[in-house]
């Protein structure tokens, strides 16, 4: 069973700075919630206060329709999995895993019947009598992803537990903790600030910006009508090009910019060129537009200080309030 989260008006304190104003969120079962934002914008602290850890100087915290404020982390039934794994370096692999189950006085065949089948779902079997040491990055998350499923709790907790990983197993493992949780349907919170990972693994994706909630919708709906200048430019690699006209700021993303050879066009240098193989990245500058990033083709053979036309597709552009930076 999993769980429901409201949060009202929650407001966080360190002393007499103030890390999160004034925050409501409602977060539904079986849901994978992704908080969003830049170093210190204040997504592990709302996890930390969720989770029990960080105290809670206003508003009010449901799971479904009991108030948790004052409960113990202890009583929350939560699972977490953190950055840096926080596996017994001197236990091995089974006990980890177990740890959770013998401290609720489980019977030991219990545990053992439950440890056996959660290593198998998360293919750990031949590596149980091992220790953390003899192990992958990969397997040690793995492991710790173990120890957080294994009771089954109603809510699962992730803070940026990909981040120690290289780039080519933090594809691999995303792909397993998405599965693992649509699997499961336990409600789950992930922090990241790695927007990719948000927009891939999250049901819904809440974006923060110095502890102020920006705007929460589904991945494809922030991408296509960001609620503000800020989510419209921290959505998207590259991000949207902007520039001001008249009271308003436009934006258009790489991909709604095309090379043509036309005269009638948008003249335009070019700065640079980054090739990827999959795409290619042309960084122009123009008399009107400032500088603009554009997604072409691969094929794309343009090079620094070459000429060229381009342009835009004019349903793909936004516009921004100049002064309050809202959608318009």
């Amino acid at each position: 069973m999993s769980v429901t989260i409201s949060i009202r008006h929650a407001v966080k304190r360190y002393g007499s700075v103030t890390v999160i104003p004034d925050l409501s969120i409602n977060i539904q079962e079986g849901e994978l919630f992704t908080l969003l934002g830049p170093s210190g914008c204040g997504k592990t602290t709302l996890l930390r206060m969720i989770a029990g850890f960080n105290s809670i100087e206003g508003g009010e915290f449901r799971f479904n329709d009991k108030v948790i404020n004052d409960m113990e982390p202890g009583k929350r039934d939560i699972g977490m999995v953190f950055q840096n794994y926080a596996l017994y370096p001197t236990m091995k692999v089974f006990d980890n895993i177990a740890f959770p189950l013998k401290m609720r006085h489980w019977k030991r065949e219990e545990i053992r019947k439950r440890v056996t089948e959660i290593a198998e779902s998360l293919d750990l079997t031949k590596y149980l009598q091992r220790r953390p040491c003899a192990l992958s990055g990969g397997q040690r998350q793995r492991v710790a992803l173990a120890r957080a499923m294994v009771r089954a709790p109603k809510l699962f907790l992730m803070d940026e537990p990909l981040s120690n990983l290289d780039a080519k197993l933090r594809v691999q493992m995303r792909r397993e903790i998405t599965a693992l949780q649509r699997k499961l349907g336990t409600t789950t919170i992930y922090v990241t600030h790695d927007q990719t990972e948000a927009l891939i693994m999250g049901d819904r994706i809440a974006i923060f910006k110095d502890g102020v909630l920006q705007q929460i919708d589904t991945p494809q709906a922030l991408y296509q009508k960001p609620a503000n200048l800020f989510v419209a430019q921290f959505i998207g690699s590259p991000p949207m090009n902007t520039w001001r006209e008249g009271d308003r700021i436009l934006g258009i993303r790489p991909e709604h910019i095309h090379i043509t050879g036309r005269p009638d066009h948008i003249p335009a240098r070019v700065a640079s060129v980054e090739r990827t193989g999959r795409e290619t990245m042309v960084f122009v500058k123009t008399q009107h537009f400032g500088d603009l990033v554009i997604a072409a083709d691969p094929a794309c053979m343009l090079t620094t200080g070459d000429t060229c036309r381009v342009t835009m597709e004019n349903a793909s552009i936004h516009h921004f309030d100049a002064e309050s930076e809202l959608r318009l």
